[in-house]
């Protein structure tokens, strides 16, 4: 999961609410100081939330752009119904599409990190979002989750929405410590505590079953004719590496590698990300 370093909002950052078709999406977003060269939306992935960019807000706004994170719907601020339909993975896209359409100033490039990503490729081909300037696909894959790279997420997604979110989130605490993970503070720690078990069960339990389950739909976002970026960390643990190149490579462009980096850049290097995100939508 990514981990946010800390939860103080930067200078001049606000909370709001993103109108869409369904109601409204929770958000954070900063202005930059000066002037406005455009609008990025990040979009966040499976168990996240708009916490995990917190940390690219500001470098995002230094190089002029405004930055605005949501949470999707039935993650942390934007609860959700207890209908399995209003999760599927093309309703999560007409949100993203509703918010590039209202929010601005133009251009409007959006940012999917992991599941997000899928998000964000199905606003284009299934939502028809066609303001945006550019997508870019942060650590995230052309399809499914190969096998091997499941992990925790089939048990996941069988226990769901029956088993308490309380429980589970003892069980995987107990094996993201086993694997070495430790929170950054106490602080940081309550809060991924509250946010897991705040998540909507029939929400997770369907984005569970898109990173399972979803097919490769590259050629299609190919022909959509929108530029299309891959980025992702040097040691992102998620997709393998060969199959986010081979993706980029599809969609006609070359991906952009963030040294050092894992699955999380927006947490692990936040200047370098913002140094690339700006190079390209600059281009």
């Amino acid at each position: 999961m990514s981990t946010p370093p800390y939860l103080d909002l930067p200078a001049g950052a606000r909370r709001l609410d993103l109108p869409v078709a369904r109601g409204s999406r929770a958000a954070i977003a900063l202005e930059p100081d000066g002037a406005v060269r455009g609008t990025a939306v990040l979009i966040p992935g499976f168990t996240g939330s708009k916490e995990d960019f917190i940390s690219l807000l500001e470098p995002l706004a230094l190089r002029g752009w405004r930055a605005v994170a949501y949470d999707q719907l039935g993650q942390l601020d934007s609860p959700g119904p207890d209908d399995d339909a209003a999760y599927a993975l093309h309703r999560l896209g007409e949100d993203t599409r509703d918010i590039a359409d209202t929010i601005g100033p133009s251009p409007v490039h959006v940012v999917g990190h992991s599941l997000g990503g899928l998000v964000a490729r199905s606003a284009v081909i299934d939502a028809g979002a066609r303001r945006l300037a550019s997508v870019t696909l942060l650590c995230s894959g052309p399809a499914a989750l190969p096998p091997e790279r499941h992990g925790a997420i089939p048990a996941l997604v069988a226990v769901l929405p029956d088993m308490d979110l309380s429980d589970i989130w003892r069980a995987k605490e107990a094996m993201d410590r086993d694997a070495g993970w430790e929170p950054p503070s106490p602080e940081v720690y309550e809060f991924l505590r509250h946010r897991f078990c705040s998540v909507s069960p029939r929400g997770l339990r369907a984005m569970g079953d898109m990173l399972l389950h979803e097919p490769d739909r590259t050629a299609e976002l190919a022909q959509a004719g929108l530029p299309v970026h891959v980025v992702h960390g040097e040691n992102d643990d998620a997709w393998p590496l060969d199959e986010q190149d081979r993706m980029a490579r599809a969609l006609g462009t070359t991906p952009r590698v963030i040294a050092g980096a894992g699955h999380s850049p927006a947490v692990d290097d936040p200047e370098a990300l913002a140094d690339v995100l700006d190079g390209l939508w600059r281009a």
